[in-house]
């Protein structure tokens, strides 16, 4: 499978199944375009045919570059067949039953009363509950036992807004690190935050102790404070904007993300990124809301052309300020074309409800946080571990071959499927697919890969 596009002035042929890009000239592309579907001769004579003025397309040159294409395909760099789909089921079983991570919903209540909260206001559609240290250094016991022999764990306090609950985030790291050697493992802490709650002893303690920090902030003022507002209907921007400036210069400008959503009301998030730049910020990230349809927040079949354009206008920006000297990290278009991701890791997806869950403020386990709340997920809890045996089997067969409507896809080893539980509520299945998200994501990829190639192109 072969996915040719033309962007940024480059033309790309992308090789699915070996990873392989290739940026070609005009009439490369347009012989590869018909590679697979029409005869050698007959190509010869549309391509003659398109370039009547150009002396240095002859049939010579054609036959040339058929020689050149025919080398890359016995090399496996070019129209390479899938060879990944017999193992897609057996990969999962081998790391089946090892935890790698744990979101802890260290506090399921919120200083924020944000309308597009898929978390409802931080509460997961339940009593507002903040973790006690006794469930939290219990979670990480649960984790250390079944980790198998891996040693790096991950840890994510999130919430609602874990600020709310800060003296048990302390004291969970303080254990974590007390144990951590001992137990043969190495514990990395990340920390999502609103930042209403940000002051001097959050950032020196999140600078020591946290590999990441991820700070909510939606880019203009406007735009910001339509949703992100406190219980009075006051807008948090000016209040949290100084404190982010702060925290994030005590980092190293390093180590964070700026994490933004975007909805029905700001589909033209580009101008938001703009705003986070000029404030200083270069590690960013803009996501497309999470809701039901038929929330006014929701993005819309109108919108999509518009983000479609933002993106790659985002891309345009990016390789603009990459020759200035001045870049700045965009999530997702964070590809590693050399080294990454690993087969499993494209087969298989992000691993919620195996490798990595969700627990509750009172020990409860959950596929993943956007699962949180939802009672026939509920996996088993940290004392018992789990015995929803039937759920997580449906998400230990989670894969993208697992999911027919990825079988033409051409980005389907990019995204692994996609997200469970977006395919889940827009399907029933957490087998299904978000076709929106799909659209986006595809946009993404291209982008981000059309920014990886114009730079190794520059060198």
């Amino acid at each position: 499978m072969i996915h040719c596009y033309k962007l940024g002035g480059l033309n790309i042929v992308l090789d699915i199944f070996s990873g392989s890009v290739h940026v070609v000239d005009e009439v490369a592309y347009d012989i590869i375009e018909m590679y697979e579907t029409e005869s050698r001769e007959e190509i010869i004579s549309k391509i003659l045919a398109k370039y009547p003025d150009r002396e240095d397309v002859t049939k010579e040159e054609i036959e040339d570059c058929f020689e050149q294409l025919e080398q890359l395909r016995s090399a496996g760099k070019l129209f390479t067949p899938d060879t990944f789909e017999p193992m897609a089921g057996d990969l999962k079983k081998k790391t089946s039953g090892v935890i790698k991570a744990l979101c802890l919903h260290i506090a399921h209540t919120c200083n924020l009363n944000c309308s597009y909260c898929f978390a409802s206001q931080g509460n997961y559609h339940g009593d507002r509950a903040v973790m006690s240290f006794e469930v939290g250094k219990r979670a990480l016991d649960f984790l250390i036992e079944n980790s198998g022999s891996r040693r790096n764990l991950e840890v994510d306090f999130f919430g609602g807004e874990p600020l709310m609950n800060f003296e048990v985030v302390k004291q969970l790291v303080e254990y974590a690190r007390s144990v951590e050697k001992e137990a043969g493992k190495n514990f990395r802490f990340t920390l999502t935050t609103n930042g209403v709650l940000v002051d001097d002893d959050v950032i020196e303690f999140s600078n020591r102790e946290m590999s990441n920090v991820v700070l909510s902030l939606d880019g203009r003022k406007e735009v910001h404070d339509r949703f992100r507002v406190d219980y009075a209907g006051n807008g948090s921007w000016e209040k949290i904007v100084p404190k982010f400036q702060k925290f994030v210069q005590a980092r190293g400008n390093k180590n964070y993300y700026m994490r933004g959503t975007f909805t029905h009301a700001n589909p033209d998030f580009l101008e938001d990124i703009k705003q986070m730049l000029d404030l200083g910020f270069t590690e960013l990230s803009m996501e497309p809301v999470v809701c039901a349809p038929d929330d006014p927040s929701a993005l819309t079949q109108e919108d999509l052309p518009v983000v479609l354009d933002q993106y790659e206008k985002l891309a345009e920006l990016m390789l603009k300020k990459h020759k200035e000297g001045k870049p700045f990290t965009f999530y997702h278009y964070m590809i590693d074309l050399k080294g990454g991701p690993c087969i499993y890791k494209r087969i298989s997806g992000c691993g919620s409800g195996t490798e990595y869950m969700a627990v509750t403020p009172w020990g409860d386990l959950y596929p993943c946080h956007q699962f949180v709340g939802e009672e026939k997920f509920k996996l088993g809890d940290i004392w018992n571990g789990v015995d929803n045996h039937e759920i997580q089997k449906d998400f230990e067969s989670c894969n993208v071959y697992a999911r027919p409507e990825c079988k033409d896809c051409w980005a389907k080893l990019y995204c692994s499927g996609g997200c469970a539980a977006n395919g889940y509520h827009a399907t029933g299945s957490v087998k299904g697919i978000y076709e929106y998200g799909c659209e986006l994501f595809r946009k993404r990829m291209e982008c981000a890969i059309m920014l990886e190639a114009a730079k190794a192109v520059e060198e």
